[in-house]
């Protein structure tokens, strides 16, 4: 199937050059509209007179062409209660085992950090779990090493409680997103514990 958006003149042309071979993309003459078309399932073509570098392939004409299976997301787990070695009091990051999704693989399960692969609105959600602790734990989400938002767990009078959040985050190309644990232990482990995100949409 073939759908059409007007763009500018030579914008048009270029599209035409482009893409008529693939059958995808054609774009008429008109005014400038920026919305994007996915046509096939095959790509975006984004007319615009302002284009952005870090939003795909862009010519000089303003044409941005993306993947249309360009989509990001993960959900991280803790699978066990055994405390990694390297999760010293310097650090303090809290550290997953095993990524359930990690379309992109733009988690870094080793390192247990997101890195944003382009500019744009992130979803973000976490749930971390305290067992057999009766101390208060703090989580911290933290965007580039600086805390966005935080969860507090510290009710002495049961076995597992979870401290747990959610935010929505504009982010830069490469910025990084994790948990650390601010305050209280995860002695006991913290299994079942999960931190997910995904890519709302581009900008």
């Amino acid at each position: 199937m073939l759908r059409t958006t007007r763009c500018p003149g030579p914008c048009a042309m270029l599209a035409l050059s482009l893409f008529m071979g693939y059958g995808v993309v054609l774009c008429v003459a008109g005014q400038n509209d920026t919305e994007p078309i996915v046509l096939e399932g095959k790509c975006l073509v984004v007319c615009d007179s302002n284009p952005s570098s870090d939003s795909g392939v862009t010519s000089s004409l303003g044409i941005s062409v993306r993947s249309a299976g360009a989509k990001v997301a993960f959900s991280a787990v803790r699978g066990t209660n055994h405390e990694p070695s390297d999760m010293s009091n310097t650090s303090m990051t809290i550290y997953f085992d095993q990524a359930l999704v990690n379309i992109g693989n733009h988690f870094d399960l080793k390192a247990s950090v997101f890195q944003a692969p382009r500019r744009g609105i992130y979803s973000f959600g976490f749930h971390v779990v305290k067992v057999y602790n009766r101390q208060t734990i703090q989580v911290n989400l933290m965007q580039n090493d600086y805390p966005v938002i935080s969860a507090f767990a510290g009710d002495q009078d049961v076995t597992r409680e979870a401290a747990s959040n959610g935010v929505l985050l504009q982010l830069e190309r490469e910025d990084r997103v994790y948990l650390k644990l601010e305050r209280g232990t995860l002695m006991g482990g913290w299994k079942y514990s999960t931190f997910s995100g995904f890519l709302v949409f581009p900008l």
